[in-house]
């Protein structure tokens, strides 16, 4: 009886060496894969400022030609803060 006692602690230990190292492994995975998220989200963050950049470049560059109404709307909310801006310099 002592014997198979010992057994199962031993079969049990076992098991929680295994079950730690596997703890361990996923805790490093999830750091990697938060690392590389992080990575991705400030690339998307970059592409949409460039995007952006790229609809006023072409709001200022062709006003004419119809750009889109989203992009337009951008670019007076810009000129209300520089206004403001100006304004408060003046003052």
């Amino acid at each position: 009886m002592l014997e198979t006692i010992k057994t199962q602690l031993d079969r049990l230990i076992a098991l929680y060496e295994a079950e730690k190292a596997e703890n361990i492994r996923l805790r490093s995975r999830i750091d990697t894969l938060s690392t590389e998220n992080d990575t991705y989200r400030k690339q998307l963050s970059e592409r949409e400022e460039q995007i952006d950049n790229l609809r006023l470049k072409q709001a200022f560059s062709a006003p004419e030609s119809g750009a889109n109404p989203e992009t337009r709307a951008k670019l007076a909310k810009m000129i209300r803060e520089i206004d403001k801006c100006i304004a408060l310099l003046e003052s």
